[in-house]
């Protein structure tokens, strides 16, 4: 098993690819860098700040800014492994951090996935693991290192966090020790020295605890005889005078779905747990009283848009509202005093951002403020209550100040059933959006959606002179049941039928050359890349698929290697669809050209699902081109590859999409 590398940062030089006179390569430089603020935390007091930054090519860094003497970011630690990533820290007291640490592990061709949590000072010294490993006579490694759910507790120098305990090799240590399952303990963020707060329990999968410390909800998912993970989920909560668990809800998970009510947070001055639930066809935010037969209390809904955030802010991780995503993402607060600044805030601001409140000091009389747009990458603010001031402090994206971003504007086009589908354009700055290169982006999922907002490679196919079309068809997230559907792999009709209409849409209002229109898309995207050219192979003149899907039985088989396996069996289904909705098994109906991308530690899309894709490609006859990154995963999150892809990119369509 590799160990984490952690080492002092001495110094602290920003790297980039090496920028050529060439615009291709300029912009896949700034587009294609990772963010310099990937996590920022705000201390108890309000008068430190840390964030992680990107350094050079898949480095991550921890800085510390006092503000109260307006230093200089001061670098603590870099954390330099290749195949790991450092991508949260947290204060849990006004000297020591907590941070979060995932890297993969290539088990014969396996790939697992592991976490691991960590403790270090302000000043970079005594760094240790607060995650507790096992003795390697476990029948399995300890792949999940632990969430801290609660950071305030009477003793300041300690953190509750969850612990998975594993059965033992040995049959005297099984006698011995025969905890397995889930548990909380209390953690020294010191010396790493823990006492047990609540027994393991086996299919229990997390705990949820309130603003004081105390564990108030348990979630358990049993599992199926064959040892994957099952489809039912029960919320347990705990009385706030007893220590006995009383059942509060099930759910039925149906892949990506669920069924009743699902409970996410606790707020145990009112004595209540925040849950989401379906109302009429699309989800809502309830509060369901812990007591024995509690009746739930609709708090928020929205006609025809699912309410699917919650809002919680400081260290308490106190629920103050709720959000939902129409054009834009909106934030209803329970907060009024809360409601009233991000109003002001919005409004005062250039742009009209949207404004998150992302982080408070303990008494939440300071704010830590993120507002950002679809042209503005996003800055970090802090704001004091009691001076009424709001001072900048870090832009999410130095790299990219002052340079020129198109505007993303909602817009609703019709399917071929005549249903209209929402989605959002972006035209290159200053173009008048007629008669040019055009793309198709779908977003992956197919359980998700786009956002109104910044997105890096949007902006940058806008930079090179394309218009951007993100169609949130059917089978999208966030917008009720019905269009959800039988979901984007079941329905994969309706879903591909959609994306394609947005290109035929391009054309028909002028925007789009129809003899440069290309499509492009990531993860599910990328299988409706593929897909589109089994409905329609002459629509688009090419093709790039990111980490795509492309043979569903294949699929199936790849994740029955997992405990989700049953789930994404259940999500694909079975039928004729399997093998029709399958790119890869109709590669002969290509008849544009195909440039596929994918990372070898991709654990959402394994990397033999592009390897079959090019196959079926060349058997076919077909012209395809693939591009391997070693070691990476589903997000390609490394600067220089990101570089290489879009260089390889803008270089395939400026060829294909030639006069």
């Amino acid at each position: 098993m590799k160990r984490l590398v952690l080492g002092l940062l001495a110094a602290c030089t920003a790297l980039q690819p090496a920028i050529a006179e060439t615009d291709i390569e300029e912009a896949a430089a700034v587009f294609g860098k990772r963010e310099a603020l990937l996590d920022v935390s705000l201390s108890p007091s309000g008068q430190k700040l840390a964030y992680i930054s990107s350094i050079g090519f898949s480095t991550e860094a921890i800085f510390i800014v006092d503000l109260v003497k307006g230093g200089q970011p001061k670098p603590i630690m870099k954390f330099d492994d290749e195949e790991a990533r450092l991508w949260s820290c947290e204060w849990a007291t006004e000297e020591r951090l907590v941070c979060y640490v995932s890297y993969i592990h290539d088990d014969n061709g396996l790939l697992l996935g592991f976490s691991r949590v960590m403790s270090v000072s302000a000043d970079g010294s005594n760094p240790i693991m607060l995650t507790e490993d096992q003795s390697m006579s476990s029948l399995s490694y300890i792949q999940h290192g632990g969430n801290v759910i609660a950071l305030d507790l009477e003793e300041e120098d300690r953190v509750l966090m969850t612990r998975q305990w594993v059965k033992e090799r040995s049959i005297a240590t099984r006698l011995a020790n025969t905890d397995e399952g889930l548990g909380v303990e209390r953690v020294d963020i010191h010396t790493g020295k823990r006492s047990r707060e609540e027994k393991p329990s086996p299919d229990t999968i997390s705990y949820v605890a309130d603003e004081t410390g105390r564990v108030r909800l348990k979630i358990r998912q049993p599992d199926r005889a064959t040892g994957m993970m099952g489809n039912r989920r029960e919320f347990w909560f705990r009385p706030q005078d007893s220590n006995e668990w009383l059942l509060l809800s099930k759910v039925t998970v149906d892949g990506q779905t669920y069924d009743g009510f699902y409970p996410v947070a606790v707020d145990g001055a009112k004595n209540v747990a925040y849950a989401f639930a379906d109302k009429d066809g699309f989800e809502a935010l309830y509060s369901i009283p812990l007591v024995e037969g509690g009746r739930p209390q609709l708090v928020l809904a929205k006609d025809n848009v699912e309410v699917d955030g919650l809002i919680r802010i400081g260290r308490q991780r106190r629920v103050v509202g709720a959000s939902y995503a129409t054009d834009r993402r909106q934030v209803e607060y329970i907060d009024t005093e809360l409601a009233a600044l991000a109003r002001g805030l919005t409004q005062a601001l250039p742009g009209k951002p949207l404004v998150n409140i992302i982080d408070a000091s303990a008494d939440e009389n300071k704010l830590l403020i993120v507002a950002a747009s679809d042209t503005d990458p996003g800055m970090t603010y802090l704001y004091d209550k009691a001076g009424r001031r709001l001072e900048p402090l870090l832009p999410i994206r130095s790299h990219m100040d002052d340079r020129a971003l198109g505007e993303m504007r909602s817009i609703t086009y019709p399917a071929g059933d005549g249903v209209q589908v929402p989605g959002y354009l972006t035209l290159p700055p200053g173009s008048d959006g007629k008669n040019i290169p055009a793309i198709v982006l779908p977003h992956g999922g197919p359980s998700a959606r786009d956002e109104w907002g910044f997105d890096w490679l949007v902006q940058f196919f806008a930079s090179r002179g394309y218009a951007v079309l993100q169609p949130n068809y059917r089978g999208s997230a966030g917008l009720g049941n019905e269009w959800f559907g039988r979901n984007g792999f079941q329905a994969w009709e309706t879903a591909i039928s959609d994306v394609n209409d947005a290109g035929r849409w391009l054309v028909s209002q002028g925007i789009a050359d129809p003899s440069k229109l290309a499509i492009v898309g990531w993860s599910y995207g990328g299988y409706a890349a593929l897909q589109s050219q089994v409905l329609d192979p002459s629509l688009y003149q090419a093709i790039v698929a990111i980490a795509p899907v492309a043979d569903l039985e294949q699929l199936r088989s790849e994740a029955m290697r997992y405990t989700s396996g049953t789930l994404v069996d259940q999500f694909i289904g079975q039928g004729p669809h399997v093998a029709a909705g399958s790119p890869a098994r109709n590669a002969d109906r290509f008849q544009s050209p195909v440039l596929l991308f994918h990372g070898t530690y991709d654990q959402n899309v394994d990397v033999m699902q592009s390897r079959r894709m090019r196959s079926a490609l060349e058997s076919a006859g077909k012209e395809v081109d693939y591009v391997e990154f070693d070691k990476l995963t589903h997000s390609l999150a490394e600067s220089k590859t990101r570089y290489e892809m879009l260089t390889r990119i803008d270089q395939f369509l400026s060829s294909e999409l030639a006069d």
